[in-house]
């Protein structure tokens, strides 16, 4: 249960977001740092409301850390989501089968 309530502050996190720069600025916007602001702000939440559980989602923090490493290597070459996902697993499982 807990893991869908975070599920959902993400998705309304998220939502708002993007929702309240369309509805606060009703003429185009030309400052460069609020463009980049509004442009990175939903990743650095997103990533903030992540990384934490990341870390701690499994009983070996070691094992976490390595699937950790290993998604973030693949997402900088652009891999696919699967790839980066059954990636992440296996070395997460594989750390924490020798670690236990």
């Amino acid at each position: 249960m807990n893991r869908v309530c975070l599920m959902i502050i993400m998705a309304v996190t998220t939502y708002l977001v993007r929702m309240i720069p369309f509805t606060a600025f009703r003429k185009k916007i030309t400052n460069p740092f609020f463009k980049s602001l509004i442009y990175y702000l939903p990743y650095a939440i997103l990533s903030a409301m992540t990384f934490p559980f990341i870390i701690y989602s499994a009983d070996c923090i070691p094992a976490a850390v390595a699937g950790l490493v290993i998604g973030s290597f693949l997402g900088l070459f652009e891999r696919s989501l699967v790839e980066i996902s059954l990636a992440t697993s296996a070395v997460a499982f594989i750390v924490w089968f020798f670690l236990k």
